[in-house]
């Protein structure tokens, strides 16, 4: 994959704001699709299970908790893990929270990290752990509670699978902001990041899946052309 077919964290946004706007697709139609994506990943890479999954906040935790249920639903072993008030949820992933939640898939919420070693304990005993904390959206150094998390993340002997890039990289230049997570798979969204170019940024991602979630391939191919026209 050259260069021009990445795109950058501006890109990325579009991409969900057209798709929304323009095509009438619902957002929480594209979560969907990424979620069952990610699930689908890990079935094929042979996960048996306990899967831990990290969650944030964003549109980044609303695909875990949909990763969650459809491991659940397959009788995979699964547990969340959430840093945020749940209360501080909106929109797509508010829903798939509450869905979790009516599902009595087990749930540990602690959004300040305020007991690290219960978290580091609670990973473990994973066979994988599902990074899905932070998105492409993040910018400037990685704060707390998340440097904390991600570093016991990283010091978990599970496999990492990070969900679109891996917490604490920067989507546009493929640096650490800070801690950062050492992932073995990232599952992306529509196309590959535009920081993935950075060599440096493999020791971070591992093996790359590119997994498309419904968003129109003419949007894609509207911002590529206007890539090229830039001469990027």
């Amino acid at each position: 994959m050259t260069p021009a077919n990445r795109l950058s964290r501006d890109e990325v946004r579009r991409v969900d704001q057209r798709t929304i706007e323009e095509f009438g697709l619902p957002g929480i139609a594209l979560m969907e699709n990424a979620g069952r994506g990610v699930f689908e990943l890990l079935v094929s890479l042979k996960a048996t299970g306990p899967v831990k999954i990290c969650v944030g906040k964003g549109n980044n935790g609303g695909d875990g908790f949909v990763i969650a249920r459809h491991l659940d639903n397959a009788g995979i072993p699964v547990e969340i893990y959430l840093l945020a008030d749940p209360s501080e949820l909106k929109g797509d992933a508010a829903t798939n929270f509450h869905v979790a939640r009516r599902m009595q898939i087990a749930m540990h919420v602690d959004p300040g990290l305020q007991q690290p070693q219960a978290f580091c304990e609670f990973l473990n005993t994973a066979e994988w752990i599902v990074d899905a904390l932070l998105g492409t959206g993040v910018q400037g150094t990685i704060r707390e509670p998340f440097s904390t998390a991600i570093s016991c993340i990283n010091q978990a002997q599970g496999f990492k699978l990070a969900v679109d890039l891996p917490s604490g990289l920067d989507c546009d230049t493929g640096q650490p902001l800070g801690e950062c997570i050492h992932a073995h798979q990232t599952a992306t969204f529509v196309a590959e990041k535009q920081g993935f170019a950075n060599p440096d940024s493999r020791q971070y991602t591992g093996t790359i899946h590119v997994l498309q979630i419904g968003a129109p391939q003419q949007i894609v191919r509207d911002l590529l052309q206007k890539q090229d026209s830039r001469g990027i």
